[in-house]
């Protein structure tokens, strides 16, 4: 059953990969120019508008992309079921190479060397943090008012990163600050799900037989993974506006176990037997692969495009006012 639950984690990691850059392709095609901090209008990060998202629900392409990465989501979810998350997990973040690979295969291009280690990085921190963090996890509950406080801070520091995106001038800061708020929000779905899961296991969502409704925390919560999906979604969608889908991926992969299992840690005591070398551990390797993420947001050939049109653009201004002088 291992064998067969890792197939199914690299097929999901195929599925989000390819899902990410269709996606991309038509949100791309529907973005538009934001506000620019320079001296041309328009040119700034660009973005989705309300028309732009009920553009993609008739873009077959964009529709694809969603059902892979729904498929992928429970490919990855099934072969959770079976198999350790030690085992698992850092299977999933085979979908960063394999973006990065498909992303350079459409555009003809090859990946850098600077990328290449940038990718490693990204994926070897996941990988260690993941493997880390299940090799002393133990099974917890949380309290309706702890998941609550919770859950509304996370949303302040998903709000956060959107405001820090919508001030942003620049289309990878933009795409970094939307994919990282994306990414927390889904975290925050996986502590959810994963707590609404002991509420059903415990019997509490037991339908009341008198009202026919389910108990109040049950609602909540489901309520709550409701809210966070479509928060973490349309934050995904501004983030392949902005940047190239496969910093997207890579940031997704990144921030989301690291949300989760800091969740897990936190509000289920899933860490109440991890020790100081291993919290250690966990948290050299998060920085790892932060490190991944950022390095492969200012080596990404986009990014440096960018760079080279910036640069042109001052030069040409300098000459213009010297020409005036």
């Amino acid at each position: 059953m291992t064998a067969l639950a890792v197939v199914a984690a690299v097929v999901a990691a195929v599925c989000f990969a390819v899902g990410g850059i269709l996606q991309h392709r038509a949100v791309a095609e529907e973005a538009v120019p934001g506000p620019s901090t320079g001296e041309s209008a328009g040119t700034g990060a660009a973005r989705l508008g309300a028309g732009g998202f009920a553009a993609l629900l008739r873009r077959p392409g964009w529709l694809v992309g969603l059902g892979l990465a729904g498929a992928g989501a429970t490919l990855h979810a099934l072969a959770l079921v079976v198999a350790p998350v030690s085992v698992i997990q850092p299977v999933g973040v085979l979908a960063v190479p394999i973006a990065v690979l498909l992303a350079a295969r459409a555009t003809g291009t090859r990946p850098s060397a600077a990328v290449g280690v940038a990718v490693g990085l990204a994926v070897g921190g996941v990988a260690g943090f993941v493997a880390l963090a299940a090799s002393s996890a133990v099974s917890g509950a949380a309290d309706p008012t702890t998941l609550a406080i919770a859950g509304a801070g996370v949303g302040i520091v998903v709000l956060g990163l959107a405001a820090v995106a919508a001030r942003a001038g620049s289309p990878i800061v933009r795409c970094l600050a939307c994919a990282a708020g994306g990414a927390t929000a889904f975290g925050l779905v996986s502590a959810l799900v994963r707590a609404l899961a002991e509420r059903v296991a415990a019997g509490s969502a037991a339908l009341d037989a008198a009202a026919g409704t389910a108990p109040l925390d049950v609602v909540g919560l489901a309520g709550a993974i409701v809210v966070a999906l479509l928060a973490g979604g349309w934050l995904v969608q501004q983030a392949f506006a902005a940047g190239p889908a496969e910093l997207v991926v890579a940031t997704l992969t990144v921030v989301d176990p690291v949300v989760a299992v800091g969740l897990g840690i936190a509000l289920l005591g899933e860490g109440a037997a991890t020790g100081l070398p291993a919290a250690l551990g966990m948290a050299g390797c998060a920085v790892v692969a932060a490190v991944g993420v950022l390095a492969l947001a200012r080596h990404h050939p986009d990014a440096l495009r960018r760079r080279e049109q910036e640069r042109a653009d001052a030069s040409t201004q300098r000459l213009a006012h010297a020409g005036r002088s």
